[in-house]
């Protein structure tokens, strides 16, 4: 083996080492190392910049990996003492990367790469393509709030905090995780780009089992060899080859034909997270609850208890794209943003995996967005079976516990899924909030922020607090809301609904189709329970299809397009205000369009087409189209309810 070191300009053509060294020198300047298999097994590394090269050799095919892997470091740490970085160039995984652990454990690889393209200033991490195994032993660890997903200490496979300018070209490699780690962290990124991959697990965190047979109270079910199954205590446990148990919280049919939620069916939620089971004959496993029932041969999911791995977690940053993904599965959202702006998903297609009979593609959102600014953009995505909506977007209430002075009050949070979300900061605009009817009746300055846990927070204000201030009003950031636009998209079989709305900047909906089995699109805000800032500003929703929605439960939505807020004094409420519904195409078996109220601006164009399917029953009293209920400026077309229903 030979460590040689040449300035590039005088780098010699030597073929004893079986390759033009100069050339290879000169064509990877600037991308760090590349690892070389040449004639005669010789292996060549090459450490580049524009004015030196490293060459590192070895002339057996079979060296030993310490050595080869300690010289090579040694190599990095001379040419990094020479200030030398690759100036916005490439670094490849594969040179960080034997085959071995390609097929077991990639991930020391990628935390190696990561770190040198952040020290070198790197502008792209290129994957080799074909499959990676990825497994949390050595992950990166953190402890982590996530917006309405569970905290947790995680394991991390790309831990990109702090990237700026950076692009992870995923050259269709397919990323396959096993146990309980997250793929990707964004935090305080700049810049940052995602594309040309897929993600993938080798056991998902939700079960899926086909029932064989029902009778009063009990269910027979058969699982498929990838859910691992047996019983603890008489009851039913989930788990993976190697004993890791996988907890579940609901049970939920889905249609073995339509592979969506069987029609009109309602979530089973476990409040001890397991249910009552006894071995049967055939394999099959008896689970026992008093109102259980399914239909035969239906798939019931089996939802996992917590949100502990999102896809993509976004935290602090802007500019970030997610281009050309593939998301079959994750333990929790697809792509969850907080406190960022300027965020693009540009063909992220959650569905589920290809080839393996599965009717869920992730455990809860596609995605979702909480306090950020700029932009949101969904062009051309497609989310199809994931275990709650398309996407929600909103900001955070976080209500007062009690008034410490005239311009202080100690906030605590709601709701646990916010715990720890911090998003208050000196100087931001902030808005006092009834909770009972979600109306703003002042503003102040934020002055200084004190986080006592992650439960509570004392806030001093500029301005000291209004007289009607109390208990439970609710504090929200008022400032920066992001315009969105949602285009081109595919949104069908999920649970749950389609688009959750509650940016107050401009929101267009446009060219999407929706087959969702609760409402498609709804109007958000809570201050009572999510805690969850809406009341919309500017929507115009054109140009879309809505195909036989509301099929799924009662409790999803009672219109394609409606208020879902939670606002128990209404009548002098008008949270939500402007919102156009132009040139769609709303075609259904379920004649109710749009069900509103606290609404102050609403047009419902003549322009829209509406057409009766029999595709599925419809048997509820309502038959009117349009409900409206403590709104203003409402325009409507003439009500022909009767031509609609046969």
């Amino acid at each position: 083996m030979r460590l040689r070191r040449f300035p590039v300009a005088d780098f010699p053509a030597d073929r004893a080492f079986g390759v033009e060294i100069y050339s290879m020198a000169v064509r990877h300047a600037r991308r760090g190392y590349r690892r070389r298999d040449v004639q005669g097994g010789t292996r060549c590394n090459v450490l580049a910049s524009d004015s030196e090269a490293f060459v590192l050799c070895f002339s057996e095919p079979k060296i030993m990996k310490t050595t080869f892997r300690a010289l090579l470091a040694a190599s990095l740490c001379l040419l990094t003492g020479c200030n030398v970085s690759t100036n916005g160039g490439d670094v490849y995984l594969s040179d960080f990367l034997d085959s071995a652990s390609a097929e077991s454990d990639a991930v020391p690889a990628i935390r190696a790469a990561v770190a040198y393209c952040a020290k070198t200033g790197a502008s792209r991490l290129v994957l080799p393509g074909g499959e990676l195994r990825l497994r949390p032993d050595r992950a990166e660890e953190k402890y982590q709030f996530i917006s309405n997903n569970d905290e947790s200490l995680k394991r991390i496979a790309f831990d990109l905090e702090g990237m700026r300018d950076f692009t992870i070209e995923g050259a269709g490699t397919k990323l396959l995780f096993s146990g309980f780690i997250s793929p990707f962290n964004l935090e305080r990124c700049r810049n940052v780009t995602i594309r040309d991959l897929s993600i993938d697990y080798t056991r998902t965190f939700h079960s899926e089992g086909i029932v064989r047979a029902a009778g009063p109270g009990w269910l027979d079910v058969e699982f498929p060899g990838e859910y691992v199954c047996d019983l603890s205590d008489g009851c039913l446990r989930f788990l993976d080859d190697e004993g890791t148990v996988y907890p579940f919280s609901s049970l939920l049919e889905f249609d073995a034909v339509k592979r969506e939620p069987a029609f009109h069916v309602d979530d089973y939620w476990l409040a001890k997270h397991t249910i009552v089971a006894r071995q049967q004959p055939g394999g099959l496993v008896r689970i026992f609850r008093d109102d259980l029932k399914a239909g035969i041969g239906n798939v019931m999911v089996f939802g996992a208890a917590r949100r502990l791995n999102p896809g993509f977690t976004i935290s602090d940053s802007e500019g970030i794209a997610i281009r050309d993904v593939n998301l079959y599965h994750c333990g929790g959202m697809g792509v969850i943003a907080q406190r960022s702006r300027d965020i693009e998903l540009h063909r992220l297609r959650v569905v589920p995996a290809p080839g393996k009979g599965r009717v869920i593609s992730i455990t809860a959102d596609a995605t979702h967005f909480v306090n950020c600014g700029g932009y949101i953009r969904l062009l051309d995505c497609t989310f199809e079976n994931q275990k709650d909506d398309a996407t929600n977007i909103h900001g955070l209430y976080m209500p007062v516990d009690s008034m410490t002075a005239p311009d202080r009050a100690l906030l605590r949070w709601g709701h646990a899924g916010q715990y720890g979300v911090d998003f208050l900061v000196p100087g931001m605009r902030v808005e006092v909030v009834d909770n009972m009817n979600l109306e703003t009746y002042a503003h102040l300055t934020v002055e200084s922020v004190n986080r006592i846990n992650k439960n509570y927070t004392e806030v001093k204000f500029a301005e000291p607090l209004p007289e009607r201030a109390g208990k439970s009003h609710l504090i929200a950031a008022d400032e920066d809301y992001p315009e969105v636009l949602v285009r081109g998209c595919r949104m069908s079989g999920n649970r749950a609904r389609g688009l959750l709305l509650g940016s107050r900047g401009r929101i267009v909906i446009e060219r999407n189709y929706f087959h969702i089995a609760g409402a498609a699109v709804l109007f958000e805000g809570d201050g009572n329970y999510w805690f969850e800032q809406s009341g919309v500003r500017d929507v115009s929703i054109r140009d879309n299809v809505f195909e036989n929605c509301n099929y799924g439960s009662l409790g999803w939505g009672n219109a394609c397009i409606a208020v879902g807020s939670g606002i128990p004094e209404r009548r002098q409420s008008r949270y939500h205000r402007n919102i156009r519904i132009e040139n769609n195409v709303f075609r259904g078996f379920d004649p109710r369009i749009v069900n509103l109220y606290c609404v102050d601006g609403f047009v419902f164009t003549d322009d829209n087409r509406i057409e009766h399917t029999d595709d599925y029953p419809y048997a509820l009293g309502e038959i009117r189209r349009f409900v409206t209920e403590y709104c203003d400026g409402v325009e409507l077309p003439e009500e022909r309810t009767a031509d609609s229903i046969k």
